[in-house]
């Protein structure tokens, strides 16, 4: 299914990031200021909190939020008005010593049931390597009815953010992104 998209005003893209905590809210917030962005997460509560300026993980000051209140949804349909997606879930370690994937292919499977032909899904968890290619890629392709590398393509960016490190920042700090064949 073919969606319409409104119209880019500044990059020619506009950007998802699908995980608002304290790697996705920075990096939503940064894209904001140079190009069209919206930001999703499942958690009503989590919303409700950053429209009303409060950051529970204290990445980003309360006055800066307020100014951006419509940036953030819950409803993922809103991930329809995007182009390139970021997924930034939580990779939690479980009983096992071993990362739960459940939250990101959760993740993934929202944002692929609405990608469009072109669009972008770069993720930025912290996962194995290969688990892009072996979990992700697979879950998007199945949402989407899509083909990776046809219809739609995929990178992986490894996450840079060091909570309470004030002076290696996500404005300073070098960000690579690695795509898969």
């Amino acid at each position: 299914m073919i969606r319409k998209r409104p119209s880019p005003r500044r990059t020619g893209r506009r950007v998802s990031v699908t995980g608002l905590g304290y790697v996705g809210l920075p990096l939503l917030m940064a894209l904001a200021d140079k190009t069209e962005a919206v930001g999703f997460d499942t958690d009503r509560r989590r919303i409700d909190e950053l429209r009303g300026g409060h950051d529970r993980t204290g990445s980003v000051p309360a006055k800066r939020l307020a100014r951006r209140e419509r940036l953030f949804s819950a409803d993922p349909e809103v991930l329809c008005s995007a182009d390139f997606h970021i997924v930034v879930a939580p990779t939690p370690i479980n009983d096992n010593k071993t990362p739960d994937l459940g939250p990101l292919l959760h993740a993934t499977a929202l944002v692929g049931a609405r990608l469009s032909p072109g669009d972008v899904v770069v993720f930025e968890s912290t996962v194995y390597p290969g688990a892009t290619e072996e979990q992700c890629i697979p879950v998007l392709e199945r949402e989407s009815g899509l083909r990776h590398g046809n219809d739609f393509f995929v990178g992986y960016s490894p996450e840079r953010v060091n909570p309470g490190d004030t002076r290696h920042t996500l404005e300073n700090t070098v960000k690579i992104v690695a795509a898969p064949n």
